[in-house]
């Protein structure tokens, strides 16, 4: 009798034991790590997005998105209020989708107290942190492929801005270019002065004036316009966006120097409804991308 219930304890252990590492078990999942900067002197958050099999296969390699947030905003929010995961795993079960990697570096804040934007600017040399350090870091830690072709880069509003300044100004590092609602260049109506020296906001002004991704278009030769052709564009802005009329204008540039770039505009604002529907034509867009080889 004994034996018998030994040999039951030890098929339950090792159904229980299946039944945890089988692949119906696997799940996607959300994590939040910190990273230390020297160029910055300082921890930066970054939330990543990993795909079902990343658990279950530890030696595969992903593709992956960077995915940038907005003025005022940190790493979490494309999960909290866009919803990126339950919109990745309703992609990928539909096969509308690739399994990838998508990471929301922290660039933002409270404007008031906080740095925010994605270029170099006097006291927050941002982007040299996020080509120097972070971006090492975080294809090296989650297995990511790390060629041009399975690297693409999208943002919203701010975010949307310095992934397409990102994407001109590293075309040897994208294949895949998506900007929503992106600020282009600074909006003739409503913009914040950047005449005071010391504002973290007129500072933030500033260097969108001075990356302008609609000038940097216009005044491309003919080796910057090849660099550009080598990036699939993508620019997507609501009706009654408040920018609008700079992602006209950065398509207008686009077309008329002869570089494809999809545009749509939907009916929608400068708001969390339209990015996270925007997501469901982003990520099919980016994954349509990975796969030219």
């Amino acid at each position: 009798m004994k034996k018998i219930i030994v040999w039951l304890v030890v098929v339950m252990c090792t159904l229980a034991g299946y039944a945890q590492n089988a692949p119906w078990n696997f799940q996607s999942k959300v994590v939040t790590d910190t990273l230390f900067s020297k160029v910055l002197n300082a921890k930066r958050a970054y939330t990543v997005f990993l795909p079902k099999s990343f658990e279950q296969n530890k030696e595969k390699k992903y593709p992956v998105l960077y995915l940038l947030h907005g003025m005022w905003e940190t790493n979490p929010v494309w999960t909290e209020r866009g919803h990126v995961k339950d919109v990745m795993d309703r992609l990928v079960a539909s096969g509308e989708a690739c399994e990838m990697i998508i990471v929301t570096p922290n660039a933002g804040g409270n404007i008031h107290m906080e740095w925010n934007g994605y270029f170099d600017m006097p006291g927050w040399k941002y982007e040299t942190f996020f080509y120097t350090e972070f971006l090492p870091h975080i294809e090296k830690k989650y297995r990511v492929i790390g060629d041009k072709q399975h690297r693409a880069i999208a943002g919203l509003s701010m975010g949307g801005g310095g992934a397409t300044n990102y994407g001109q100004r590293h075309s040897d590092m994208f294949c895949a270019v998506y900007a929503m609602s992106a600020l282009m260049s600074i909006p003739e109506q409503g913009a914040v002065s950047a005449d005071d020296p010391n504002s973290k906001i007129a500072i933030l002004t500033r260097s969108v004036i001075e990356n302008s991704c609609v000038k940097y278009v216009m005044e491309a030769d003919e080796n910057r316009k090849a660099d550009l052709r080598s990036v699939a564009w993508f620019v997507d802005c609501g009706d009654d966006d408040f920018l609008l009329d700079r992602n006209i204008e950065f398509y207008q540039a686009m077309r008329n120097t002869g570089i494809p770039c999809q545009f749509r505009v939907r009916d929608g604002g400068h708001d969390w409804e339209y990015w996270h529907s925007a997501l469901y034509q982003c990520l099919p867009f980016v994954t349509r991308i990975f796969g030219k080889e």
